[in-house]
């Protein structure tokens, strides 16, 4: 039997939803690196201290609801 588009769309959700604290977790822990390989390039001070500033205000966010929405759009086309 064939599942539905919405079907499909619910199981990638709820597989989504369960593991959304990880994946933001692992978001978490990548801000050093990511604020260290960006020190490593030709950019200036102020320029590298506004984009640590950035990394560290940043919030991770996980929308199953709109991952959901646009994976069924994308999915009708």
């Amino acid at each position: 039997m064939v599942k539905s588009l919405e079907a499909m769309a619910t199981d990638g959700k709820d597989k989504m939803d369960k593991k959304a604290s990880r994946m933001t977790a692992k978001y978490n822990a990548a801000k050093a690196s990511m604020k260290q390989r960006f020190g490593e390039q030709p950019f200036g001070p102020l320029t590298t201290k506004n984009y640590n500033d950035g990394i560290d205000a940043a919030v991770h966010k996980v929308d199953s609801d709109k991952w959901k929405e646009n994976w069924v759009n994308a999915m009708k086309r």
